[in-house]
């Protein structure tokens, strides 16, 4: 527990800095005036902490894995030697020049991931659990789904994605909270800006927290998109009737799956079915199966 809270203080440290560092460059840090919002201004600011934010998030994702998660990084010499050969087997069919780093973590969820801030520089990792309760062609299988994650540059493609919305998020909160004030306070003769005080920035927060909930469901959309595109290229790598197999095997097992580990739930190939799907950033299995199943 203490080393997640001071790996994410380490995070929002870093984009703290790096984002007040960007904006002093480019002097955009004060977009709000005497006669209204700057929108060049504020435009820029909101890009630069949307992708700041994500960015950082991403060229750390490697590190926050093996952290969060306990990986640990195996080789093709030790006891996992098979496993490493079958990916670095997949990585090379699906054209990745510098070999991902090959993981294991303990855990009893049937569960594996990829991550990193580039296809050349990404990490796959399996669960203890995976290992003990699939057989080879459906552990294949999912190294073959993970693989295609990492070919399609699906990290950075969703870190793209939640800096834009990120960005939207932010501005167009900015902008209904100063219209918000200006219906509230009405006409004043003195020329101080009319988001200062608390109640501004208030407004700001509420309207990010409604927009932020309507950008989740963009972000959900795609990553339910990439999911279809990784089975199609794991059938692809390891062959469609491995891919179908392992979506299968997570079918009976989906309840072994670890909810709490809730802030790497992106990361995960299984996802449960229910109200909320449209926020779900994983389609359901039996969607994903029938996908693969139309599709040859």
């Amino acid at each position: 527990m203490v080393k997640r809270i001071f790996l994410f203080v380490l995070t929002n440290v870093l984009v703290l800095v790096s984002v007040s560092i960007i904006l002093s460059v480019l002097g955009v840090g004060n977009y709000l005036t005497a006669s209204g919002i700057n929108y060049t201004s504020l435009m820029v600011f909101c890009l630069v902490w949307g992708f700041v934010g994500s960015g950082i998030s991403l060229l750390l994702s490697k590190f926050m894995a093996k952290r969060m998660m306990g990986v640990e990084i195996v080789d093709d010499r030790g006891q996992y030697g098979e496993l490493v050969r079958k990916v670095h087997q997949m990585a090379k069919q699906a054209g990745i020049t510098k070999m991902p780093e090959v993981g294991i973590y303990h855990s009893q969820e049937v569960n594996a991931f990829a991550t990193g801030p580039s296809k050349n520089n990404a990490l796959v990792a399996v669960s203890t659990g995976l290992l003990q309760q699939m057989n080879s062609d459906e552990v294949e299988g999912v190294l073959a789904h993970e693989i295609a994650h990492v070919a399609n540059g699906d990290m950075v493609t969703m870190a793209l994605v939640q800096g834009v919305v990120n960005a939207f998020v932010m501005f167009f909160a900015r902008i209904a909270a100063f219209a918000l004030q200006n219906f509230l306070n009405g006409d004043r003769d003195d020329d101080r800006p009319m988001t200062q005080g608390w109640a501004y920035h208030i407004s700001v927060m509420v309207f990010e927290i409604a927009f932020s909930f309507l950008g989740m469901f963009v972000v959900a959309y795609v990553s339910r998109i990439r999911e279809f595109r990784a089975d199609k290229g794991g059938a692809q790598y390891a062959g469609r009737h491995k891919m179908v197999a392992a979506l299968k095997r997570l079918q009976q097992k989906i309840d072994f799956v670890d909810d709490s580990q809730d802030a790497l739930k992106a990361m995960k190939i299984s996802s449960k079915k229910g109200l909320m799907n449209f926020l779900s950033t994983h389609p359901s299995l039996e969607d994903r199966i029938a996908a693969l199943e139309r599709s040859y």
